[in-house]
């Protein structure tokens, strides 16, 4: 493994996950968020990353990972103009119309990593947006784990997809080339592969079950299950319960469970 540098904007629950693992793995990481590395002394000390300005945190990095609400990336081109053409970009955004607002474009159907990408100006690779932020961690396994998580990659440039997916190997999952960044729509929330933790045999499948006319009405489920969710409810609940929605692990009595402790929050 070669040392890589990392720049991760975003220090919420996915960019302090994706710093831990990063950082165990053997990478050097940078983070900024919009109000400035003093706010970021906590982050430092849990993750060991370092917190940068906005201005510092693409300098010299061989990636860049978004972690940020899609609205925010509206004007981040500006703020990151330096960028080298030889980095490349990781989106691990999803677009919440509850919280991000309504964007048009992708009310409309564009794909949200193509948005991105025109935004930025920049090509990018959809990559570790439909795994929950605490599963990075708890869901993350050796390679020769007959169980690991296999998660999609998506985009148009096949060299900067080998290269994330070696990053997305390092970190304990298995990188599975759902090809251009047009069709990763799939991967989106709302679709079989969000938030299920997927198993290599299985992900393929789930990609192929995606159906775009079904995004939006599944998404509005999402925002109140999200709302419903009890504090002490895990990630690895919460994925165990969209497992058996999506009618994988009939037969674990943990995952019935998890949808009967849900099922009760809901009520």
């Amino acid at each position: 493994m070669k040392q890589k540098a990392i720049g991760i904007i975003g220090a919420g629950l996915v960019g302090k996950g994706l710093a831990i693992q990063l950082k165990k793995a053997g990478h050097t990481v940078k983070v900024a968020n919009s109000r400035g590395p003093q706010t970021l002394l906590t982050f430092e000390q849990q993750t060991g990353a370092r917190a940068v300005d906005i201005s510092e945190v693409a300098l010299n990095v061989d990636f860049l990972i978004l972690a940020i609400p899609l609205k925010n990336v509206v004007g981040l081109a500006e703020k990151i103009s330096y960028l080298h053409e030889a980095t490349i970009v990781l989106d691990a955004c999803n677009y919440y119309p509850w919280r991000d607002g309504q964007i048009s474009q992708l009310n409309e159907g564009m794909t949200e990593s193509v948005w991105v990408s025109g935004q930025l100006g920049f090509p990018v690779i959809k990559v570790l947006n439909n795994i929950i932020a605490d599963n990075m961690i708890t869901s993350s396994k050796p390679q020769a784990a007959p169980d690991r998580v296999a998660l999609p990659v998506s985009g148009d440039n096949p060299e900067a997809k080998n290269a994330v997916s070696e990053l997305v190997e390092e970190i304990g999952f298995t990188a599975y080339d759902a090809g251009n960044l047009a069709d990763s729509w799939r991967q989106q929330p709302g679709q079989p592969v969000y938030c299920t933790d997927p198993r290599l045999k299985e992900l393929p499948v789930l990609l192929a079950r995606a159906d775009k006319n079904k995004a939006k009405a599944n998404r509005s489920r999402i925002q109140i299950i999200l709302s419903k969710i009890p504090p002490e409810f895990s990630g690895q609940d919460l994925t165990a319960v969209s497992r058996l929605l999506i009618g994988l692990d009939v037969f674990k009595l943990k995952s019935w469970s998890a949808l009967i402790r849900f099922g009760w929050a809901m009520l």
